[in-house]
């Protein structure tokens, strides 16, 4: 088992929400849970989980390499997803992408060196009219995010990095 004793217990909460033969449906929940743990979903990671929940590896593959939340390579530790969508590109989304570009010294898909931060571009995360938006480690939603605001935001999670 690659998983901690606590993560098990996530993924048997979810299961219980489901009925016996649809335990295909707790994938996204325990995939969720598995990188929150690993930082990453490795091959053997979605073996496990597969196993686990008792269905076939391939299923679970599936899920982690269709949706952009699930990381099947090793990120920062603070992955930031840039929305680059039409709506959000037209009202400075992609300014913002390429201003991180540039203050972090990274394309999009690459890693700091020091292995901190991630930029990815994300797809439509439902807040066109707060453009621009990123969302930060799958779970912080930023909008507006002007200069000034991108400054502070890598400020604040370097200081985190620092002291975790």
């Amino acid at each position: 088992m690659l998983l901690s004793e606590q993560a098990y217990q996530k993924i048997d909460r979810e299961l219980a929400k489901f009925p016996g033969d649809q335990r295909q449906s707790a994938i996204m929940a325990s995939l969720a849970i598995a990188q929150e743990e690993k930082g990453w979903l490795a091959t053997e990671t979605i073996e496990d989980v597969a196993n686990y929940i008792g269905v076939p590896p391939i299923a679970v593959q599936e899920v982690a390499t269709f949706y952009n939340m699930f990381d099947v390579k090793p990120v920062g530790k603070n992955k930031i997803a840039v929305c680059t969508n039409l709506p959000c590109a037209l009202r400075d989304g992609d300014r913002a992408g390429e201003y991180l570009k540039r203050k972090l010294g990274v394309d999009y898909r690459q890693t700091t060196a020091d292995g901190q931060f991630t930029l990815v571009e994300g797809e439509c995360m439902g807040a066109c009219g707060d453009s621009p938006v990123l969302i930060v480690n799958n779970k912080h939603m930023c909008v507006r995010m002007t200069d000034e605001k991108l400054d502070a935001l890598v400020a604040a999670l370097k200081v985190q990095g620092e002291s975790a």
